[in-house]
């Protein structure tokens, strides 16, 4: 049971250093955000539940695919936000934006062939 509650505290953690940081330096906040912690932690987790390489391997590949149409978000958000459009109705667009390209990369892996 304690191993649960770690992986949330470590998560809580992560974000709250961002916001912290992110008070006193966007490009630190940035730098700590941008790194691939979740991906990393979520990789350690799968592999010492599982012990199964082959898992990580294909969360590994799926992450990689995946932060591809996630980058759209970082493009629309502050395009919108630099036309003055108020913060939440901005961030609700770049979110439909970036699950628009979601879909769009998961349609085209898959007549590609290229499995998730």
């Amino acid at each position: 049971m304690i191993y649960p509650i770690l992986k949330v505290i470590v998560s809580a953690l992560i974000i709250s250093a961002v916001s912290e940081i992110s008070k006193r330096s966007s490009l630190l906040g940035g730098l700590l955000a941008s790194l691939p912690l979740v991906s990393l932690l979520a990789m350690i987790w799968l592999y010492r539940e599982t012990h199964d390489s082959a898992r990580v391997a294909g969360l590994s590949i799926s992450i990689f695919w995946l932060v591809l149409p996630s980058l759209i978000l970082f493009l629309i958000l502050p395009l919108l936000l630099k036309r003055h459009v108020p913060f939440y109705p901005a961030l609700g667009l770049s979110v439909l934006g970036m699950l628009a390209a979601y879909g769009l990369m998961i349609l085209v892996l898959t007549k590609a062939a290229v499995k998730l």
